[in-house]
């Protein structure tokens, strides 16, 4: 198979030089170029034809979104990774930049990780370029039907629990503000996301959704109507202290390389909740959110998943789908409403009094 193909914008010599050794030590990926600010990006796209694009957050004369805003003109659907800054500016352009059509990204190396710099881009931005490049070349995939796995008893949901990573932004976008007002379920997130990314996330859905949206805080009651979106390089579990659940925020070690990860809050969740629970997995890379995923199962909650039509990588849902562990595996578009149908089947807010294999599995919560 040819390599893929790919141009490298960024203002500054030394990471350019670095995603450029990150990238080329790859053997399946060649870098044919680089430019050091969107305008001359532009001027060698026609004459390079690359398969992907890796483009600096933050450059002079014309910068990254500009630059992705007129990409897009004439590239709908070439792939396009932004490099960006652990900053509050580098955070907040980088949401932007998802918005208006970026595939994904990667953060800098900062001057105190320089030593690990090329593995660290390798091990992500590699992997994510040829996620994005192989979802473009590929057929347009059809809707997969699972039977799910049988699970012991079905109960009415008491909590909805999402994980997400790779377009996990542009799907909560479409997915909170699609929530009502009067939502009688607490909703627990985990986006694969830096500190400060996190934060500004939940103030974006925030601003745009009927429920209010909160990076959550350790100690957090976890209340119905409410959407808790864990906090970057912060593991978020439950606990049940009481009559409360609340929000329990760890540096425990990743999980499938992430942290936070979407099995610790999964299994925190069943430990609480045991069946009474509505899991939803969307687009994102990796696995995470299979085991936890297998938990719930087990103890008789619902799957929802994304399809991998509207995915921007089918990798998180696509493991679970496969497994058979999905109720129902949904076109984006769709997830909104029927997550509020199941939600909604009570006639009044639950109380969060599970019954059987909820009871016993809720007693083993710290």
């Amino acid at each position: 198979m040819p390599k893929l193909r790919v141009l490298v914008v960024d203002d500054a010599v030394v990471v350019r030089r670095l995603v450029v050794e990150a990238l080329n030590g790859d053997p399946d990926i060649e870098v044919v170029g680089t430019a050091s600010n969107g305008k001359i990006a532009l001027d060698l796209l026609p004459q390079l034809a690359p398969d992907a694009v890796t483009l600096d957050v933050e450059m002079p004369e014309l910068d990254g979104l500009a630059t992705l805003k007129a990409l897009r003109v004439a590239h709908p659907k070439l792939p396009v990774v932004m490099l960006s800054a652990l900053t509050e500016r580098g955070g907040s352009i980088t949401l932007d930049c998802l918005a208006a059509g970026a595939s994904g990204y990667v953060t800098k190396p900062s001057a105190v990780n320089m030593g690990s710099a090329v593995e660290r881009l390798r091990a992500e931005l590699a992997p994510m370029l040829k996620a994005f490049c192989a979802k473009v070349s590929a057929a347009p995939a059809p809707l997969v039907r699972t039977a799910p796995v049988a699970s012991q008893r079905r109960t009415d949901p008491e909590i909805l629990a999402v994980g997400v990573s790779t377009g996990g932004p542009n799907a909560l976008a479409e997915l909170i503000p699609a929530l009502p007002a009067d939502f009688p379920l607490p909703v627990v997130v985990v986006q694969h996301m830096p500190p400060v990314f996190t934060r500004l996330l939940a103030e974006r859905l925030a601003a745009k959704s009927r429920l209010p949206v909160v990076e959550a805080v350790d100690g957090d009651r976890i209340v119905p109507g409410k959407v808790f979106i864990a906090p970057g390089d912060r593991h978020l579990v439950l606990e049940r202290r009481g009559d409360d659940v609340v929000a329990v925020l760890t540096q425990d070690p990743p999980e499938n390389s992430c942290r936070p990860a979407v099995d610790p809050l999964f299994r925190s969740v069943g430990r609480c909740f045991g069946g009474r629970v509505l899991a939803l997995v969307l687009t994102g890379m990796g696995r995470d959110g299979l085991r936890g995923c297998e938990v719930l199962k087990e103890a008789g909650a619902e799957v929802l998943v994304q399809d991998e039509a509207t995915s921007v990588v089918w990798g998180m849902p696509g493991f679970v789908a496969r497994a058979g562990l999905a109720d129902e595996v949904l076109p984006l578009s769709k997830i909104a409403a029927e997550v509020v149908r199941r939600a909604g089947r009570r006639s009044t807010v639950p109380s969060i009094e599970p019954r059987g294999e909820a009871a016993s599995l809720r007693r083993s919560c710290p």
